[in-house]
């Protein structure tokens, strides 16, 4: 390391000391949410056990999903490794939510590009939500915030089935949207209609803040254990959290109709799930860490990013806008360099399914596409943003960017 980063780094961690001490204030807090939860529902080691074949009303399964109930202030959940990943438990929810002529409406503005497939607004799919009659609407936001009177105007026509919320930006340019935003907009739409579903797209989010969306009025939400509440530790699954109805509904799109959450094996994959959920405050703390510290070097080093170091955080992605392909390139070929695993193998952009756009991903990880483990990823398209996400600990997360920086630098 030069002594320029390295006299820079000095400077950068005494700058953001005061942050990582409210960091760790809502990870006390939300640890304090796992532990009671854990308490509260009686986990046992039994419980950790696994079932095979249709696993039928397993009772660590069940467990777990109690424990998710609690945890986000759900009336159910469903926590399944049979889940892929958000986009698969998104792509579920919303087939079994929607029927032929209803309408959802995303009011955060296009969403993310793989879901984007899944509504049928991009791609080709024969079997997109379109493609079954579903309609779609968008209302963008404006300078960052909801756009109130257009939302509540749409609405008051009481034939939109579905509001979707993106809590966070996507590989969009746009602000992520913290759960006070979300909390107010909830209010707004609940006033204007209350038989409208609200669904959290909620990936990224968890454990940032120290309230989750079913808190503050969502009827469901989703999200992905190869992020946040997987901690590193999960290696497959995503949870689906709300209202019991709408909970039932999506298991019996999973599952098969008249089965629903009865079945589903968690082929050894219990302890992994109660495991991650249980270091996840502490890991999500050393992702937001990690992109605190990322924003202040790299600002110092004259790159644009968003959010900035002493912002408010609502995810765990950091975005640094380098102008050019070869920077963001570069930067995403050092974050792989900065891994522990396929350090040396060096990432180029390629197509891959779901985004229109050639993607360059760089993730040296220990479970493939985990994005809560450091990992850097970016649409090749102006102006060339680095979406930078995880960190299993600050210090490994530090040392990844600082490799990522000077690779760059070369």
């Amino acid at each position: 390391m030069s002594m320029k980063i390295e006299k820079l780094t000095e400077e950068v961690e005494k700058e953001i000391k005061p942050i990582f001490e409210k960091i760790d204030e809502i990870c006390e807090e939300n640890s304090r949410k796992v532990l009671n939860a854990f308490q509260k529902c009686d986990l046992q080691e039994s419980h950790l056990n696994s079932s095979t074949g249709y696993g039928i009303d397993e009772p660590g399964r069940n467990k777990i999903e109690e424990i998710y109930s609690d945890i986000f202030k759900a009336e159910d959940a469903l926590v399944r490794s049979q889940l892929i990943s958000g986009t698969h438990a998104l792509s579920i929810v919303l087939s079994a939510l929607l029927k032929n002529g209803d309408t959802m409406m995303s009011i955060s503005g296009e969403p993310y590009d793989t879901l984007q497939t899944v509504i049928g607004i991009s791609g080709n799919s024969k079997i997109s939500l379109k493609e079954y009659g579903v309609k779609y609407e968008q209302i963008d936001l404006v300078d960052n915030e909801f756009d109130v009177d257009k939302i509540k105007k749409r609405l008051s026509t009481n034939n939109v089935k579905l509001v979707e919320i993106q809590r966070s930006k996507g590989y969009s340019t746009r602000k992520s949207l913290t759960i006070e935003k979300i909390e107010e907009i909830i209010k707004v739409i609940k006033k204007v209609n209350k038989e409208v579903i609200i669904m959290v797209d909620n990936c990224y989010g968890e454990f940032v803040q120290d309230r989750e969306p079913i808190e503050v009025g969502a009827d469901i939400a989703v999200g992905s254990l190869m992020k946040n509440l997987g901690a590193g530790i999960a290696t497959s699954g995503a949870y689906i959290v709300g209202k019991k109805k709408l909970v039932e509904l999506c298991a019996e799109r999973l599952t098969a109709p008249g089965i629903g959450k009865e079945i589903g094996p968690s082929l050894n994959q219990n302890t992994l799930f109660i495991k991650g959920l249980f270091f996840a405050p502490s890991v999500v703390a050393s992702s937001i860490k990690t992109a605190v510290f990322s924003s202040r070097i790299l600002e110092k080093l004259g790159y644009n990013v968003e959010p900035k170091y002493n912002e408010k955080r609502a995810d765990i992605v950091q975005t640094i806008s380098f102008g050019e392909e070869d920077k963001l390139i570069k930067f995403c070929q050092g974050i792989q360099k900065g891994s522990p695993i396929d350090s040396k193998v060096l990432p180029y952009p390629g197509d891959m399914g779901g985004y229109e756009d050639k993607i360059i991903m760089a993730a040296g990880t220990f479970t493939q596409g985990s994005t809560i483990e450091l990992s850097c990823d970016g649409p090749i398209r102006p102006p060339y943003i680095a979406y930078m996400q995880g960190g299993l600990t600050y210090y490994y997360g530090k040392m990844g960017i600082l490799k990522a920086i000077e690779y760059m630098m070369e």
